[in-house]
Parts: structure tokens; C-alpha cells; sequence
């Protein structure tokens, strides 16, 4: 997969560069830390520049977000209330959990989308949870492309002063994904923990 994005990218410069990166936003197993990087790498041995490549980059992502976050405007609270009515007792899952949940995404929302952007796998799908939020649509952009410009303008400008050593960077992100795969598996499970002790002491 990694030489298939190489080459697109090769072949179709700044329009490759954002169609590889919104279809990573809607299909995250397509790495954005082989993308991002060798943009960068790009700018040392071809007419793209680092801004042009960061545009286009950061572009793509928001195309990539809109497009999760409409997704999770269908899924609204009103159609998560219905699949709990006929699922809830085997999901244990009650309605108040639903509101309790979208309480504290109209709270903590904008700043949770801002970080999450900087955060492998999560940063594609927390589009979803905006939008299930109804998460205003504007505010839901400026926090998505701040997170997202910070993201691609790193890795982008690690990528060109890494320039040929660019892959370089793919192995160290690689590092940090696990770790926050394996921080992210402990939450759910503490969470999990903490949400069925609750529920028996009750």
C-alpha cells in the first residue's frame, strides 16, 4: 500500500496529496505518517512547496471530517434511543447513558475534537461522535483544521528536513500509535470497569 500512495502522489502532486489524505480521514488504515512524510520529502525534489503541501493536506482532512461528520449527524440521539429500546438489555445500555454521553460532548466537545485531531485512528473517527452530537458545524471546522493544521504541519516539515531519511518517521510514529492504541485500550477498559460497578451498586 505504502509505494501505491508514494507513486499517486508522485504522479498527481497536490491533487493526489489531498485525495489520499481525505480518503485516510474516511478509511484510516491508509497512514497519514507515510503520507504527511513524504509530502515533505517531495518539496526537496520537486516543485511542490511546503506550504502548498500543507494546504493541501490539511484540505483534505476537513474534506475527510465533513464527510464522517454528516455521517454522524444520521446517526443522531433520537436513532441511538431506538436502537436501545430494542438492543439496550443486551448492550447494557440505558437512554440516560445516550444523553449523558451527548451532554459531555456539548461540553467538552470543540477541545476533545481539537485533540483527538493529533491522535492516530482517533482523529479520523471523532468526526463521528461531533456529528451524532449535532456539534455546531462551524465551531466543529475551526477546532478540526487547528488540530489538523498542527498534525500535517509537523509531519509535513519533518518529512522535508528528514528529506531522503523521511521513512524515518513512519517507524517512530509507529511507536506512538502503539502506545496510544495501548493507553486507549486501558481507558475502555477502565471505563468498562468503572460503568459495571456503578451499575451493580445501583
Amino acid at each position: 500500500m505504502n509505494e501505491f500512495i508514494t507513486h499517486f502522489m508522485e504522479q498527481f502532486g497536490y491533487i493526489g496529496i489531498f485525495l489520499m489524505i481525505a480518503l485516510e480521514n474516511v478509511f484510516p488504515p491508509i497512514p497519514s505518517e507515510v503520507i504527511l512524510p513524504f509530502g515533505g520529502f517531495m518539496t526537496t525534489n520537486s516543485g511542490l512547496t511546503l506550504i502548498g503541501v500543507i494546504i493541501a493536506s490539511t484540505a483534505g482532512s476537513i474534506a475527510g471530517a465533513i464527510i464522517l461528520y454528516w455521517i454522524g449527524r444520521a446517526l443522531d440521539v433520537e436513532r441511538l434511543e431506538k436502537i436501545v429500546d430494542k438492543y439496550g438489555r443486551f448492550l447494557r445500555v440505558k437512554k440516560k447513558d445516550i444523553h449523558k454521553a451527548d451532554e459531555w460532548f456539548d461540553k467538552y466537545g470543540p477541545w476533545t475534537v481539537l485533540f483527538c485531531r493529533m491522535i492516530p485512528l482517533v482523529r479520523s473517527l471523532i468526526s463521528i461522535p461531533a456529528g451524532m452530537s449535532n456539534m455546531n458545524f462551524k465551531v466543529f471546522i475551526l477546532f478540526s483544521t487547528i488540530g489538523t493544521l498542527i498534525w500535517n504541519t509537523v509531519l509535513v516539515s519533518l518529512g522535508a528536513a528528514l528529506g531522503e531519511s523521511w521513512s524515518t518517521i513512519v517507524n517512530a510514529i509507529g511507536v506512538y500509535s502503539k502506545v496510544v492504541y495501548v493507553a486507549i485500550a486501558f481507558l475502555l477498559v477502565a471505563a468498562f470497569i468503572w460503568y459495571t460497578k456503578r451499575k451493580k451498586s445501583h
